[in-house]
């Protein structure tokens, strides 16, 4: 079973699908069971507490895949940002091909990356924002929906309207993300002018994922209405996971003159590293998107993805085939 498409193309990967960079998941046997799989895994690097960590991370992965993965790095406003010119410096340094970029004012980052011959992948939620990383050069666009995990951005714009409205404006290969589990997801995204899927949340309920199995059996567990929207009030916008914690940062965050110190401490990302590592589901922040609602099972890497391109194939050649007649 095979689609082909420019993002195959481009990576050099069997199927159109891309692991997305998730902090404290995407690490080497998170990334090399999805790129064994036929897909484009990712280890996150800042998930690693220093850029020699990552150089190590980058060698575990090597020696679990010969095939291709990628390297997410995330630029985050911060009082105290991490050394990204380093840890940059360290994804170059090893060798690595394909880098997933995310987050604001990545033109330095690219400008290096693409002077060093990487393939750059950047992560938007807006198709301004998209228009804006094909004119500064990268490969390709993963455009995220309102429906996904981690930031979906400040305009509110679900995926079924921002993948066409983007893929009618943008020249090189796109990602659509958010909201996508299943075969049905890929054949829709491909329907609307996307060249794959990048998912995250859906990767975090496989059996290779390194976070406790109580995490993805509450994943499996939840609805679609199980999100709750955080930090809107300090226009930073993050969709998590329904628990004790987000409850009480909404709640925190409506009260009149809250600002971002007054939730600081229930959102850190040791908190968050803890529930994912200890099954505590009431420890920290778990990000997850809308999709929880179409996640039923806890496969490996190589069974999700052969059952999504499968039942893909089978809508696009069959199913709808079949619903189309001559007048």
């Amino acid at each position: 079973m095979t689609i082909r498409t420019r993002f195959t193309e481009l990576v050099g990967v069997r199927h159109p699908i891309m692991q997305g960079g998730m902090m404290w998941v995407g690490r080497a046997e998170m990334a090399a069971a999805v790129s064994n799989a036929g897909g484009l895994g990712t280890i996150t690097a800042l998930t690693q507490p220093t850029p020699d960590d990552l150089r190590r991370e980058i060698e575990r992965c090597r020696a679990l895949t010969d095939k291709p993965f990628a390297v997410n790095l995330t630029i985050l406003p911060s009082v105290s940002p991490p050394p990204y010119a380093e840890y940059r410096k360290a994804i170059i340094d090893m060798g690595v091909k394909i880098v997933e970029t995310a987050g604001g004012k990545p033109q330095e980052h690219v400008a290096d990356l693409k002077a060093h011959g990487l393939i750059v992948i950047h992560k938007c939620t807006s198709v301004r924002h998209a228009l804006a990383a094909e004119r500064f050069g990268v490969d390709a666009i993963s455009i995220d929906g309102f429906e996904c995990a981690g930031h979906p951005g400040e305009d509110d714009v679900p995926g079924l309207v921002l993948i066409p409205a983007a893929a009618d404006r943008i020249g090189i290969p796109m990602l659509a993300s958010g909201g996508l589990a299943d075969g049905r997801g890929l054949a829709a995204a491909l329907a609307l002018g996307a060249d794959g899927v990048n998912m995250g949340t859906r990767f975090c309920a496989t059996v290779e994922a390194p976070i406790h199995n109580s995490v993805k059996e509450f994943l499996v567990a939840n609805s679609e209405r199980d999100t709750a929207l955080i930090f809107r009030n300090f226009h930073n916008t993050g969709r998590v996971a329904k628990n004790s914690v987000s409850e009480r940062v909404v709640a925190l965050s409506a009260e009149q003159g809250a600002t971002f110190n007054d939730v600081r401490p229930l959102v850190s990302g040791a908190k968050g590293r803890e529930a994912l590592e200890t099954g505590n589901l009431d420890a920290g922040l778990i990000w997850a998107g809308q999709v929880q609602g179409l996640i039923h099972d806890i496969p490996t890497c190589s069974a999700l993805l052969t059952r999504i391109v499968g039942d893909a194939e089978t809508i696009i050649n069959k199913r709808l085939a079949a619903s189309i007649t001559a007048d």
